[in-house]
């Protein structure tokens, strides 16, 4: 049992079950045994690898889309450029790298980081040497600014809480105890308001999920974006309509069982983008519809970039060049599983290669 399983079991035993949300939240960032608080989990060492790490194109493409809503809107200076969850920082550092040459991004921007791991960011540091960033512990601490924003597999992290439809009422997945180990039951069946709208949709026995912080947060972009001006572009792994179970951990790159080590596997779920675009909406952005990774890269220019960097390859290196292309786009990989959102002020203000 790690340090955090024997943390929350005498929580648990002194206080009962904890929904997944709690769950989650202690897993991840506990602030001596979390997972995102004690290491760097990406790359090959770690326990899965995003899409910056696989290619230079990905954070290149949208470097290039940013800058060109930026200069669409008038090139607005100064303005915020930031990353929720930036991992390493390889993202952003692709990004500034593409951008060096459109007139004027650089002097106008000021890099903004979200992110709560010591350990990501001296990482961060390290990847952008010689850039001037400053980090926050949340999106309301950004400068009031316009502001252009990049989220790639960070709402996935976020904290979720799961239902089981049982009749007219849901029954809440919990984390409980039994014979002194870690397990998954469900609560008490009861009605529930903010899933009222699902009883049309689903049957006895579906599972729908939710993520409470995730509304906030696009309620908060989506505010800067009307008051200033801007765009964000969303992308993870998801669907337009929650339904089922997706509650998953990676360690070492392989599946495991949620509840085996805390604290030591990262824990994730799939993305509601129709939960992302309402929030937006009712805040008053406009989010554009849903497309896939692969097509978004295809619009944005991934080919004509994939072709211009394999002439200059050879070998072993353009058979990883032409991997990494095939892992970003194709349908039975990252082209389909992953799903990109894009919020603006307005449908005229929507990003290159995003459709209202």
């Amino acid at each position: 049992m790690t340090p955090l399983a024997e943390i929350l079991a005498r929580r648990i035993a002194q206080t009962g079950p904890i929904s997944l949300a709690d769950y989650m939240s202690e897993c991840l960032l506990h602030p001596r045994h979390g997972y995102y608080t004690t290491r760097d989990p990406l790359g090959a060492a770690g326990d899965f690898i995003t899409a910056p790490e696989i290619s230079q194109m990905f954070g290149e493409l949208l470097g290039l889309c940013l800058a060109q809503s930026w200069l669409d809107q008038g090139a607005p200076a100064p303005f915020v450029l930031a990353e929720p969850g930036p991992g390493r920082g390889t993202l952003m550092a692709d990004i500034l790298r593409a951008t060096r040459g459109v007139p004027g991004f650089h002097a106008a921007m000021r890099v903004h980081l979200v992110e709560a791991s010591p350990t990501l960011r001296a990482a961060q540091r390290h990847a952008l040497a010689g850039t001037e960033v400053r980090w926050c512990q949340g999106i309301a601490e950004l400068p009031e600014a316009p502001l252009w924003l990049v989220a790639n597999e960070f709402f996935d992290a976020l904290p979720i809480r799961q239902f089981t439809r049982a009749g007219d009422g849901w029954r809440e997945t919990l984390v409980g105890l039994r014979e002194g180990a870690l397990t998954l039951g469900l609560s008490a069946p009861a009605p529930l308001a903010g899933l009222a709208h699902r009883l049309g949709d689903t049957v006895e026995g579906d599972v729908v999920e939710t993520c409470p912080a995730a509304g906030p947060i696009v309620t908060e972009i989506a505010r800067r974006l009307v008051a200033h001006g801007g765009a964000a572009v969303v992308i993870d792994y998801g669907d337009w309509h929650s339904r089922g179970d997706t509650f998953q951990a990676l360690e070492a790159h392989r599946a495991v069982d949620p509840l085996a080590r805390p604290g030591k596997a990262d824990l994730t779920a799939h993305v509601d983008f129709e939960a992302l675009a309402e929030a937006a909406r009712a805040a008053g952005a406009t989010p554009s519809r849903m497309i896939a990774q692969g097509p978004l890269l295809a619009r944005l220019g991934i080919g004509p970039r994939a072709e211009a960097l394999a002439a200059k390859l050879g070998g072993a290196e353009l058979d990883s060049h032409i991997a990494a292309f095939e892992r970003l786009t194709s349908p039975d990989k990252m082209g389909t599983l992953f799903k990109a959102l894009a919020l603006a002020p307005s449908p005229q203000t929507l990003p290159p290669g995003f459709d209202a």
